[in-house]
């Protein structure tokens, strides 16, 4: 008897076996299906017959979808919100089918407006997880490796979206963050030179309280981020004085309304604070630049540029394991392109070429001699 709904009690049960041309393919059921309403019954027989005679045809590897991998997945909110229009788009597909070009394909169809950076950390590194969990979970099902996508598949989709990616970003300078404080009211000027003066991320800085603070040993715990654990790094006695003035602040989640701890800065998340630094950055007349970059740019460019610190040091300084990372990523050139290629015009270069012209025939004179 093929799969048919039966009411017991409150709720649709499916009764029966599923059947693949008149032959039974599965053991008998007698199963809920979770619904109170007799279409609601249908539908769900209807998905497990189609599931079980897909896995009878092709085998229960190939058979297994996106959508019932994600399911096994433990992703955070924040992952689970990325995933739901991956799911919606390709959720039916079996997961042995997806390869990189399905992958890196996606984000023409969910984001054609972004960039492929966007596309890469909101559509591939997430769909990538979920498919490499599984076959840690399972190893018959296959891992996944996607490569990047390319400069020109990037300078294509910047030409057609008419919007260049990868902008550069803007560090800040000494003469910014005072300009910055003078237009700013306690607790942003306080945050702005906190940041500039540890390097330390927008979302260890908001998430500060007075209860982080250790004024006997100048030094403020920061939360563990972005694979860094959590830490304590020392600040200056004139920081540390200015931290301990600073009146905390209560705000409310937004949306729940819920009152939040107090904190040292006064913001809820790591991007409450950009419309009132545009505010500021507007009444200071100077171009408005992100924590990130007022911060993190800011101080590493400051320490290796403009003070000439050793790289490695600067680095340790701002918790960066690699230095390469930061000499690659936050250090930014103050040079200016027009000098340097002046340098080639000089009259350096003349006596340069004449001195080593006579050392090469004084030497040639005394191999002679």
């Amino acid at each position: 008897m093929p799969l048919e709904p039966i009411k017991r009690g409150r709720y649709y049960y499916a009764q029966g076996r599923v059947e693949y041309n008149g032959t039974p393919i599965t053991e008998y059921y007698r199963k809920s299906t979770g619904s109170l309403t007799e279409a609601g019954a249908v539908d769900w027989i209807a998905v497990e017959t189609a599931k079980r005679r897909r896995a009878y045809v092709v085998g229960p590897e190939a058979a297994f979808t996106f959508a019932e991998a994600t399911m096994v997945y433990p992703a955070s909110p924040k992952t689970a919100k990325k995933l739901i229009p991956i799911v919606k788009q390709i959720g039916d597909m079996p997961v042995e089918s997806i390869t990189e070009d399905v992958l890196k394909d996606l984000g023409r169809a969910l984001k054609p407006d972004a960039s492929t950076d966007t596309w890469w950390r909101e559509i591939v590194t997430p769909a990538r997880a979920v498919i490499n969990k599984l076959h840690r979970t399972n190893r018959k099902f296959s891992a996944i490796s996607v490569s990047s996508y390319t400069g020109e598949e990037r300078n294509a989709q910047d030409e057609r979206r008419g919007k260049l990616s990868r902008v550069e970003k803007q560090p800040s300078d000494r003469d910014w963050i005072e300009r910055f404080c003078r237009a700013a009211d306690v607790h942003n000027a306080a945050l702005a030179r906190f940041m500039f003066e540890t390097g330390a991320r927008i979302g260890q800085a908001v998430a500060i309280t007075h209860a982080h603070l250790d004024p006997k040993k100048c030094q403020v715990q920061l939360k563990a981020q972005k694979g860094h654990k959590q830490t304590s790094i020392v600040v200056s006695p004139e920081m540390m004085e200015e931290l301990q003035a600073l009146q905390p602040k209560r705000t409310r989640n937004p949306k729940s309304g819920k009152l939040l701890e107090a904190r040292v800065f006064g913001y809820v998340s790591s991007t409450s604070y950009n419309e009132r630094w545009k505010r500021i950055c507007a009444k200071a007349e100077i171009p408005y630049l992100s924590a990130h970059e007022a911060g993190r740019h800011g101080f590493f460019t400051e320490l290796t540029v403009n003070i000439g610190v050793n790289p490695v040091d600067a680095a340790k300084a701002g918790r960066w394991k690699d230095p390469t990372v930061p000499m690659r990523i936050y250090a930014h050139s103050k040079a200016d392109e027009a000098a340097i290629r002046g340098l080639f015009r000089t009259k350096l270069v003349q006596p340069l070429l004449n001195d080593a012209t006579n050392n090469l025939k004084e030497k040639e004179k005394s191999d002679d001699e």
